[in-house]
């Protein structure tokens, strides 16, 4: 069994939480609660390529806004 994260010949999508983190995801499988599609399906290298030019920090947005001096959100 190959993992399905490491196939060049498949379709991926790339993924982002709500705090602003990415993933990369097998277009076969359900999308995992509380993410969403940022990009795809497409091929993987782009996928990787979308993700590295987005997520160019990769500090979660709620450590981002705590650093900034905003209140946090009431849950």
């Amino acid at each position: 069994m190959t993992n399905p994260f490491e196939n060049p010949d498949g379709q991926y999508s790339a993924l982002v939480n709500d705090e602003g983190q990415y993933s990369l995801w097998p277009s076969f499988a359900p999308v995992p609660e509380g993410w969403s599609i940022a990009r795809g399906p497409a091929p993987r290298e782009e996928c990787l390529e979308f993700i590295g030019e987005t997520w160019t920090d990769m500090r979660p947005a709620s450590l981002v806004r705590a650093m900034a001096g905003e209140p946090s959100s009431a849950r």
